[in-house]
Formats: C-alpha cells, structure tokens, sequence
C-alpha cells in the first residue's frame, strides 16, 4: 500500500480569507516502510504573511518572493500524491488550504486525487482526553522531535512517519487487526523483549496444587482456579 505523509505551512488560518499555502513537505511510505521519496517546495503565496504565521514557521515573504507559485508546480505535486492514502494531522486544515488553491487551478478536491487519514482523529481515538498534538505524540511515542524549532512541512511530515508507524505499530500489513486490549498489551511487550513467558515443571505444578488443597481445607471450599 502506498501512503504519503503531508504537511503544510500557510500564510494564516483561513483560506476562506485568502491565506494560501508557501510549504509542502511530503515522504512517500510503501509497505510501512519509508521508501526514500520525498516532495519538498517552497512557494510565493502573492500576498503578505501573518506575523504571527511568521512567528510559528520562520518563513518571510522575502524569503520566498523568488519561489515558485502553486500553479507552477500543481501537476507534479498532484503527480506525487495520486492513489495514495494522504496521512496528515489535523487533516482539514491542509486539505481545506489545498483544495482552495486547487479550486483556483479548477483541479477538483484532493478527493479526487487521494484518499486522507487524518491521524489527529486517530491519537483522539487512541488518547482520549489528553493532548494529542505533533510534539505531546512526539514525546509519547519516543520520536525526537529536538531539532523543531519552528514548523518545517517536511521535517513535521517526518516526524508525523514515525508516530503515526508507532501508533499503528503491531499492524504486520497495513489492514487491522481486531484484538482486545490484553492481547493488544501483550502482544506489546513481546515485541518489546519485556514479557517472557515460563512455563511450570512438574514439581512446580504438584507444589501449587498442594497449596490450593491446603487453602480447600482451610476455608472448606475448593478454590476455584
């Protein structure tokens, strides 16, 4: 299976008010292995950024006043990402600021390209009522996130591959398996080198059953296990 995890930085919150993309980061994921591909780009927003958008990502428009528009390289990224699972976080914000410069371009949703997991969902799901943004995931599923001083599109995208392998970690294909949380737990550890499982000799077996025939006669009931 083909996945490819997505992230996005903006000029602002809402694309309803004109705010457009300027990064694209995205890694391609084969087989829940990392495959080596990658889509980075940069991108002239022609307009203005949010200082407080600047503040989180570090991107000016001096800096990306010579880089390429989103209709400059729609078709290769389009290219990148067609029949693959989009897997990103918080996935409506993204995929509302690319399907509004799709609209521009009259390309048609991402829908019609790919399909989307949103893993933001996902954590919600697995961590109910904790916090479940990219650095609380980072730090829950040991990836080391200490090179992120501002948000990066690729480097969040390569942060977001690793939580989202670990949160789905235990999956031997990428369909799911139903197990119950003692066996999920279980079967955890074992991965993990922490359980081990002894099995009880002979002696050890005739020493238990010993002892549940001595609590039977105490308590004048037999045990029962």
């Amino acid at each position: 299976m083909r996945q490819i995890v997505l992230d996005t930085e903006t000029t602002g919150l809402d694309p309803a008010l004109g705010h457009r993309v300027i990064e694209i980061g995205a890694l391609e994921i084969v087989n829940r292995q990392a495959s080596g591909a990658t889509y980075h780009v940069y991108l002239n927003p022609e307009r203005e950024i949010d200082a407080g958008a600047v503040q989180v990502h570090g991107l000016t428009n001096d800096f990306l006043a010579d880089k390429p528009r989103f209709a400059d390289i729609s078709r290769e990224f389009l290219e990148f990402v067609r029949d693959a699972e989009l897997i990103i976080h918080n996935a409506p914000f993204d995929v509302g600021f690319l399907n509004a410069e799709l609209a521009r371009l009259k390309e048609g949703p991402v829908k019609r390209h790919c399909t989307v997991l949103d893993t933001l969902k996902m954590a919600k799901g697995l961590h109910p009522g904790q916090k479940n943004n990219l650095d609380a995931l980072c730090r829950r599923y040991e990836v080391d996130n200490s090179g992120r001083a501002f948000h990066g599109a690729l480097l969040d995208a390569q942060l977001l591959a690793e939580v989202y392998l670990g949160m789905t970690r235990g999956q031997e294909t990428l369909g799911i398996d139903i197990a119950t949380p003692a066996q999920a737990q279980a079967a955890t550890l074992v991965r993990r080198g922490v359980l081990k499982v002894a099995r009880a000799n002979d002696l050890e077996r005739a020493a238990h059953a010993s002892y549940l025939a001595g609590m039977a006669k105490e308590c004048g009931e037999v045990s029962a296990w």
